[in-house]
């Protein structure tokens, strides 16, 4: 069974997420969509409203799992069987960071690839620090985040405030 884990913090999942996550679909039996818990980095939405947007857009896929984990993603991916990492990528400065990633994972972890997917020219501005940005100044992020859960995004910030 191929199995690739897709990580990241999804704070918020935009379409850039979106667009990577249902390329690699048919690529692999089994997707985990990992949201990284990272105690440095504070998060706009918390852990739970996260991974129930991913489950809600993907509910329909029966090969998608979305899980939280702590600590180093080559563990995560070892615990869960994966053999792959996905990465999207949006530009050559996406690509030299994640490539030193993925090369130091694969020294860390051999058997572990890092597959990159570059993303369509029309979300290679999305960044979810951007979007983040957009919302915590009340801007209208919603063309860029899916349409099942823009709404349910905007009111989680509406009620954190």
């Amino acid at each position: 069974m191929r199995t690739a884990v897709f990580p990241g913090s999804f704070d918020p999942v935009t379409l850039g997420h979106v667009d990577i996550i249902n390329r690699a679909l048919p690529m692999f039996d089994r997707l985990i969509l990992a949201i990284g818990e990272n105690s440095a980095k504070k998060s706009l939405f918390p852990l739970e409203k996260r991974m129930e947007w991913l489950q809600d857009i993907y509910r329909s896929e029966d090969n998608v799992e979305v899980k939280s984990y702590a600590g180093l993603t080559i563990d995560f991916s070892r615990q869960c069987g994966a053999s792959f990492l996905v990465r999207g990528l949006r530009s050559t400065l996406d690509f030299e960071y994640e490539k030193t990633i993925a090369q130091l994972n694969r020294s860390l972890e051999d058997g572990l690839d890092t597959i990159f997917l570059v993303c369509e020219p029309e979300y290679s501005h999305i960044s979810s620090t951007i979007v983040r940005e957009i919302l915590i100044n009340r801007g209208d992020a919603t063309p860029f985040l899916h349409g099942k859960v823009a709404a349910k995004i905007m009111e989680a910030l509406d009620r954190q405030q």
